[in-house]
């Protein structure tokens, strides 16, 4: 059996950690939780991951300023982790202005998570 891929996951609300949790539990994914994008960089110093879903607003250190961090850091796998923005987008970002920023992709709150699946498989298989 292959290696469960491991998945870190940056989002303040506990409700959405655990169901997202439970749904990528199903596809045998390992999940880890950062409640803000400074956990999130410690994590990713401290570990291994293949994906991050990461919320755009977080306390401390929100997922804009916590991405142009990732893609800083000197570990050229980590740099160029895939990074999957969630946000409520208040902001209205464009699909290409999430992209712009360095996110590789985006998913709409509240979250559907079928198409949280599909992406995460887009990007893992």
């Amino acid at each position: 059996m292959s290696i469960p891929k491991k998945i870190l996951v940056g989002e303040d609300s506990s409700i959405i950690i655990n169901l997202t949790k439970n749904v990528l539990a199903f596809e045998n994914y390992q999940m880890k939780a950062a409640r803000n994008g400074k956990q999130v960089l410690d994590l990713l110093e401290k570990e291994d991951f293949d994906l991050v879903l990461m919320d755009i607003s977080m306390p401390v250190m929100d997922g804009v300023d916590c991405l142009q961090q990732i893609r800083k850091l000197q570990d050229p796998l980590k740099s160029k982790i895939p990074v999957i923005a969630i946000s409520g987008n208040i902001r209205n970002y464009t699909p290409e202005e999430f992209r712009k920023l360095g996110f590789d992709d985006f998913i709409q709150k509240p979250l559907d998570y079928d198409k949280v699946l599909a992406t995460v498989k887009k990007f893992l298989s």
